[in-house]
């Protein structure tokens, strides 16, 4: 009887072993199959030898794995793996031919959103490529570029006699940045210069505030916005507060010398001039499908006449302010086109502060004008020239006012 109690024990706890072994030889053949493409070398240290795996497959990556093993192989540099990465994902956005999408190594991201929450240490510019051209989009008011006679559309041809052909926007922003005091070179081409001048700026912390406000002669109130940032939302509710505790006589809306920033604060912009439901902008994917953007609040001044000044510096959620007030017919457009930047970017979390800011759809306005590349053209043009500039004269602001003031 003990005998059989005790085969009986003996024959639990084999199959107890089975189960056991059975797991672990499922379990090392699982690990297998899913990392199948590592090889252990020497004390077990593993080595990624077939990269190809689930690659898409319409893509040979071979060449790119070759290339990086002969790098390894034979390159005399010290390599950082970190930065190889970096590079070839930078290479693949410029592969886009879009010189809004961009790879954002962990510096370059929060440079990024420092500039949004109105943070810069710079010369206080912002800068595009367009047609292939490294272009000053428009230096941002009281800014050391402004200061030192940088213009909307000039080309940066050499930064600190660096040609800038064979960097990327952000390596060229980068460059141009730098510690307070310092200062930078900038090799400058503009319409109308027989040729490139130089031009030296110091460098300077400039915190930026977004919106500013004031009532001018003959009860009109006046609103400029430097950029679509953090606070924009919150300082525009403010100034259309006060401004409308005057009941004024008309608003002025300057939205010149404005590189854009968030789209959410450009719908709630148009939302304080415009009644609820109102069409502010349309997002068309590459799929073709159309998502439209639309007032949600109620108005602060949706009566009060409404005059906007746009310039070349004008450019992307300043288009969209400009154009939704103009194709819903609640302002007035004064000044020159703006810059043509209509297309919409979506940062990515890549992981360890990377990101990609990519573009996934372009803006058009509520009667389908397209933004990229035309601009918004204004109601009413007038040029301001480097002579009325030297001169202290705003014939832009000048016939905005009068317009306003009928």
């Amino acid at each position: 009887m003990n005998k059989l109690k005790k085969l009986s024990k003996l024959s639990k706890l084999s199959k107890v072993i089975a189960l056991i072994l059975f797991a672990l030889i499922f379990y090392f053949a699982g690990f297998v199959v899913g990392h199948k493409n590592l090889v252990f070398e020497k004390n077990f240290v593993p080595k990624v030898v077939n990269q190809e795996l689930f690659k898409p497959k319409t893509v040979d990556f071979s060449m790119f794995w070759k290339a990086w093993n002969l790098v390894a192989e034979k390159s005399i540099n010290k390599l950082d793996p970190q930065k190889m990465v970096y590079g070839a994902i930078s290479g693949m956005m410029s592969g886009l031919g879009d010189p809004y999408s961009v790879f954002m190594e962990p510096s370059d991201n929060k440079t990024f959103r420092d500039d949004l929450s109105g943070e810069i240490e710079g010369i206080g510019a912002e800068l595009s490529v367009k047609d292939g051209k490294l272009i000053v989009v428009t230096p941002l008011a009281g800014s050391p570029a402004e200061k030192a006679g940088l213009k909307p559309n000039d080309q940066i041809l050499k930064i600190d006699d660096v040609a800038v052909e064979n960097l990327t926007l952000n390596d060229a922003i980068n460059n141009i940045r730098g510690k307070a005091g310092t200062t930078v070179k900038l090799t400058v081409g503009r319409d109308g210069w027989t040729e490139p001048q130089v031009i030296e700026i110091r460098r300077d912390k400039i915190t930026v505030k977004s919106v500013e406000w004031s009532m001018k002669d003959n009860n009109i109130g006046y609103i400029k916005v430097s950029q679509f940032g953090d606070d924009t939302t919150n300082l525009m509710q403010r100034a259309t507060t006060e401004l409308a505790a005057k009941n004024p006589k008309a608003i002025v809306l300057d939205l010149r010398h404005n590189p854009g920033g968030y789209l959410q604060s450009a719908v709630d912009m148009v939302g304080m001039f415009s009644d609820p439901g109102t069409v502010v902008v349309k997002e068309k994917d590459k799929d073709g499908k159309v998502q439209i953007e639309k007032t949600v609040d109620k108005p602060i001044l949706a009566k009060t006449k409404l005059v906007v000044l746009i310039d070349e510096g004008s450019a992307s959620a300043a288009e969209i302010v400009a154009g939704a007030l103009q194709d819903n017919n609640r302002a007035t457009l004064v000044g020159a086109i703006s810059f043509g930047k209509g297309s919409v970017q979506e940062m990515l979390d890549l992981g360890s502060g990377a990101s990609l800011k990519l573009t996934i759809a372009e803006w058009l306005t509520p009667k389908d004008r397209q933004i990229s590349h035309k601009g918004i053209d204004p109601d009413v043009k007038v040029s301001l020239t480097e002579d009325d500039t030297k001169n202290n004269r705003d014939p832009q602001l000048t016939k905005a006012m009068e317009l306003a003031n009928q």
